[in-house]
């Protein structure tokens, strides 16, 4: 075959190839072109029928906005509108008020005009019968006069004297119904602090319950204790609280403080000094620090040895030490810690012949004066802080009260406590407990029946209980009910005044009245 006839051959097949591609695409892209432009058609449809139905929504949306502040105004325009009504009402019936308060004052104007032109009227009508009752008066002032052969200013005397009479005696039959009130509700009338104070510090055994004597070897030791300028008797007085007196007394020196545990940790240390022979301020402290430690030791001991003796061994280890200090306390001359065994045996004794608990009521004895232990460092009476210890310390409520009421300053709350009254007072008042001198002690006895004497209406009077109480008969027909009362007052006054004493002295005035008659 003719190679051009093959190439035109060729050609014309692939013309005719790529022309029927051709067409054949341009059909596929107008198909794709009818396709897409439905689709955009519908799309659009779609869309406005969406924008119509959101257009609706809005509208029905805003229309029910509009509806529900259309309706809340009107339900606050109708709010306001009632409050104005109702603030008018109340305008309206205040004005009312106004109204009627206006005529009342006025009224009362018009009253009170009428009123004072008739007190005017009265004044004016007294001012004359005052004149005329003075000269009435005055009249019969000078018949009284003639008749009583007395002037004026010696019946205004008698007048007095009878009224000051009678006026003594309504008030001590006021005082005395006081009294018996206050003793039926209970209260306690005064604090018995100078009693306190005379108990804690009585001026006729201060010497004795707080002084220590420690004597040397000679009187060279005084200038060794005083040191260089006395800087060693400061460094003694600073380390241990108690002063040193050193006087001319010979060969001896004088530890004064009133707490004892100080006094006497100055006492054992100084002679521990003095015995050594090394005298400074730094050996000073040294000693006095290690003899506190020993003493601290030594205290435990007297408490424990103490409850072994009475047989109570459960003691809390602060209420032993507690009790150990009162080795070293006094009270008018008599030990504390001995007179608080004493107390313990006295009520276990009396315990047991009332079958009473034993154990408690030792055990209360025992504690009852616990509170001396710290009453010179502390506020209130030692009852009280001996209570407040063993409540802290959990003792018993018997044993609270029992130490609590010991000296009736509340009342006992079970026997146990009156047995721990009646120890107290039996151990503190036997014969050789408390140092007194035997002339000292009827001399005050005396002198408490000689101020009972004194007073006018009194028969007899008897010093009693070791001069804790005085008895005052009195006469009948001269003393009344009430005029005792002012009695018992008035010598409990006296005795304050006039006599030294420790504790305190109660005063009974007996006022008694016999009928006697025969029959024949």
């Amino acid at each position: 075959m003719n190679p051009m006839l093959t190439a035109v051959a060729t050609f014309v097949g692939g013309a005719l190839v790529f022309l029927t591609g051709w067409f054949a695409r341009k059909l596929v892209d107008r198909g794709k072109v009818v396709s897409a432009e439905e689709l955009a058609e519908k799309i659009v449809r779609e869309a406005q029928r969406e924008a119509e139905t959101q257009k609706k929504a809005a509208i029905l949306e805003a229309k029910d906005e509009w509806y529900r502040a259309k309706a809340k105004f009107e339900e606050e325009t109708a709010q306001t509108k009632a409050e104005q009504e109702k603030l008018q009402r109340q305008m309206e019936k205040r004005e009312g008020n106004l109204s009627r308060k206006v005529e009342f004052v006025e009224k009362k104007e018009k009253e009170v005009d009428k009123k004072e032109m008739e007190v005017s009227e009265k004044e004016t009508s007294i001012e004359e019968r005052s004149g005329k009752l003075s000269g009435l008066i005055e009249e019969q002032n000078e018949r009284l006069e003639r008749i009583a052969g007395m002037n004026r200013d010696d019946a205004k005397k008698l007048l007095i004297r009878n009224m000051e009479s009678d006026a003594r005696l309504e008030a001590a039959r006021l005082i005395k119904d006081i009294k018996d009130d206050a003793r039926r509700q209970g209260d306690k009338s005064a604090k018995e602090i100078l009693t306190l104070a005379i108990q804690r510090c009585a001026a006729d055994h201060v010497v004795e319950s707080t002084v220590s004597v420690v004597h040397l070897p000679s009187d060279e030791m005084k200038g060794r204790i005083i040191g260089r300028e006395g800087r060693n008797i400061r460094a003694f007085e600073t380390a241990t609280g108690i002063d040193v007196i050193v006087d001319d007394t010979p060969e001896a020196v004088i530890l004064s403080g009133f707490d004892p545990v100080r006094r006497e940790v100055a006492r054992i240390a100084l002679e521990k000094l003095i015995t050594d022979g090394r005298i400074h301020p730094g050996r000073i402290e040294e000693v006095v620090e290690k003899v506190a430690k020993e003493l601290d030791a030594q205290i435990v001991e007297f408490g424990e040895a103490a409850a072994l003796d009475v047989g109570i061994h459960d003691l809390k280890p602060e209420m032993v030490k507690l009790l150990g200090r009162l080795r070293y306390r006094t009270s008018y001359g008599q030990n504390v810690l001995q007179h608080s065994k004493e107390v313990a045996y006295l009520c276990s004794l009396m315990a047991g012949e009332l079958g009473l608990d034993v154990t408690t009521a030792k055990r209360a004895g025992l504690l009852h004066d616990i509170g001396k232990a710290v009453d010179q460092s502390m506020e209130g009476t030692h009852a009280a802080l001996g209570a407040e210890l063993a409540h802290r310390y959990g003792e018993e409520d018997i044993v609270v009260n029992a130490i609590e009421s010991h000296h009736e300053d509340v009342e006992p709350t079970s026997t146990i406590a009156v047995l721990v009254q009646a120890g107290d007072a039996v151990s503190g008042a036997r014969p050789g407990a408390r140092r007194e001198t035997l002339e000292t002690y009827i001399k005050r006895l005396e002198k408490l029946e000689q101020i009972a004497d004194s007073f006018q209406g009194v028969e007899k009077s008897f010093a009693i209980q070791a001069g804790r109480e005085i008895r005052i008969m009195v006469q009948h027909r001269k003393i009344d009910d009430a005029r005792a009362e002012v009695l018992a007052s008035a010598v409990a006054r006296k005795i304050e005044a006039e006599l030294k004493y420790p504790g305190q002295i109660k005063v009974v005035v007996l006022r008694e009245m016999r009928a006697v008659d025969y029959a024949k």
